[in-house]
């Protein structure tokens, strides 16, 4: 009888140390499976952390440099606008024919919104510098679909179609085209037609001027992925 309680005994112990080793190995797989897994995920957001921190050093260095850049506009546009005389050669204290500060020239000279009813008063008071007698005024309003053209990242200018069609002697007549070269507005002549004699021409002219939509900024915001 006591030899096959001996062996029942080892078995026993066999089992147990059996058992332990499985456990242990569970474990131990348990373990390096967390392991790998968490290293990777630990990995994966230092990689992510790094592009993250990239991309503000990136903006802040940006930022800064836009900062040096406004100072520095800001001086140019200072000193753009003041002055004894403008970049037409007239008073920028006062208002009125060449006079003005250059930017309130700058805008006159290229607006950024389509404004045809503004254009033909213009056009009249240019004209009726000239002391002609003003025939037409004419062009095609596109206000209404123009509208929606109001900013743009990269701006170009658009061109506004007109035409005019004024009488007088030729010293006149010479004198509204001069006055169209040297218009603050860019104007550009298509055709020009001259009938008539002696102090009684007519003059017929198409062209265009031009506006330019204001420049927009582009600010976005960035998903670091």
């Amino acid at each position: 009888m006591p030899k096959p309680t001996a062996v029942s005994a080892k078995r026993l112990l066999i089992n147990k140390a059996n058992t332990r080793i499985v456990i242990f190995v569970g474990a131990a797989a348990f373990i390096l499976v967390f392991s790998l897994v968490a290293t990777k995920t630990l990995i994966s957001q230092a990689a992510y952390q790094n592009k993250v921190i990239s991309a503000k050093k990136k903006a802040v260095t940006q930022l800064k440099a836009d900062i040096a850049a406004t100072g520095q506009l800001k001086t140019s546009y200072q000193d753009f606008t003041t002055g004894d005389k403008n970049v037409l050669g007239g008073d920028p204290r006062v208002a009125g024919g060449q006079n003005g500060n250059n930017a309130k020239i700058v805008l006159d000279a290229l607006p950024s919104t389509y404004d045809f009813p503004g254009l033909t008063t213009s056009l009249e008071t240019l004209l009726t510098a000239q002391s002609v007698r003003i025939d037409s005024i004419s062009g095609i309003d596109d206000e209404v679909a123009q509208s929606s053209n109001t900013s743009s990242v990269n701006p170009q200018p658009v061109p506004i179609p007109f035409s005019v069609s004024v009488g007088g002697d030729y010293t006149q007549v010479q004198n509204v085209v001069a006055s169209f070269e040297k218009s603050i507005r860019p104007i550009q002549l298509s055709t020009l037609s001259i009938s008539g004699g002696g102090q009684k021409l007519v003059l017929t002219m198409t062209a265009q001027t031009y506006y330019q939509p204001a420049k927009s900024l582009n600010i976005k915001k960035q998903v670091v992925k």
